[in-house]
């Protein structure tokens, strides 16, 4: 069985999915950009707060499922320039314990919805 996870507290989708999908104690996210959830505007007049924005974007649909950065174990960053590596995982890593990080891959791609810069998703376990 699947649960459809949405919340108005992130993004609403852009497309033919849902914010995420939660399947027995696993929660499979789709990928969150900068998108602010109350005004629909992107923000990204800095890398560091175009991250921010995704990350709390994030928060809330795992909130949204009873669920916390703690509980995730894996994601999948996707960046426009590996220029910004640097102050991505900047942001990024002040949302988990460093011990208890999950597995990740970064990966630099031609474009991204919308053309931001940075889009992530994750997978959480309970």
């Amino acid at each position: 069985m699947k649960k459809i996870i949405n919340t108005p507290n992130a993004p609403a989708p852009i497309g033919p999915y849902n914010q995420a999908v939660l399947a027995g104690n696993t929660l499979y996210t789709s990928g969150q950009i900068a998108i602010n959830p109350s005004t629909g505007e992107l923000v990204n007049s800095t890398i560091k707060e175009e991250t921010k924005q995704v990350m709390e974007n994030m928060k809330a649909v795992l909130q949204q499922a009873g669920f916390t950065f703690e509980d995730v174990v894996k994601t999948s960053i996707f960046i426009a320039d590996m220029n910004d590596f640097a102050k991505i995982n900047d942001v990024y890593g002040s949302y988990f314990n460093s011990e208890t990080a999950p597995a990740r891959e970064t990966v630099e791609v031609a474009n991204l919805p919308k053309f931001v810069n940075v889009e992530i998703s994750m997978i959480a376990i309970k």
